[in-house]
């Protein structure tokens, strides 16, 4: 039986708009092997200047970066979609060992398979060192992102 990540492509504004939120959910667990899950088995990936291929790999580099970014929280918001792609914009935030906070920006697109899986994954992303006070994303990091915690459009972001 094949694996099914719903919702399925191809996408409506809808389901494309409940994909981006349950990825949002899902990496804001931090959980490195849940968020793998979502992944082909080969999926590739671009991130930043990284290149990581198949879901252990996926694993191994999300694991590294929440140990380096802590607190860490995002938001990400539906930009664009077609048939099996989507096309996301985001901000997280988070701080390092030294407690120096940033506010990390990007895009990302994606191509899914028939089963709701992502297939590839081309992130770009730039940092802005920000100070604790001008934090904007407050909901308890054990979980995901509450239904009335603004979004980046509604934070002027």
């Amino acid at each position: 039986m094949s694996e099914q990540r719903p919702p399925l492509p191809p996408f409506t504004r809808e389901t494309a708009t409940q994909k981006v939120r349950a990825a949002e959910d899902g990496w804001n667990t931090r959980n490195p092997e849940r968020v793998a899950l979502a992944y082909t088995a080969d999926s590739y990936w671009r991130n930043r200047a990284e290149f990581v291929q198949g879901r252990d790999a996926i694993a191994a580099f999300l694991a590294r970066k929440w140990n380096r970014e802590l607190d860490y929280r995002l938001i990400k918001e539906l930009w664009a979609f077609t048939d099996n792609r989507i096309a996301v914009r985001f901000a997280y935030e988070y701080h390092d060992d030294s407690g120096n906070w940033f506010r990390a920006y990007g895009n990302e697109n994606w191509a899914f398979d028939a089963n709701g899986l992502m297939q590839t994954r081309f992130a770009c992303i730039n940092d802005l060192p920000i100070k604790e006070s001008e934090r904007k994303f407050f909901w308890d990091r054990s979980g995901p992102r509450p239904v009335d915690h603004p979004g980046l459009t509604e934070l002027g972001l």
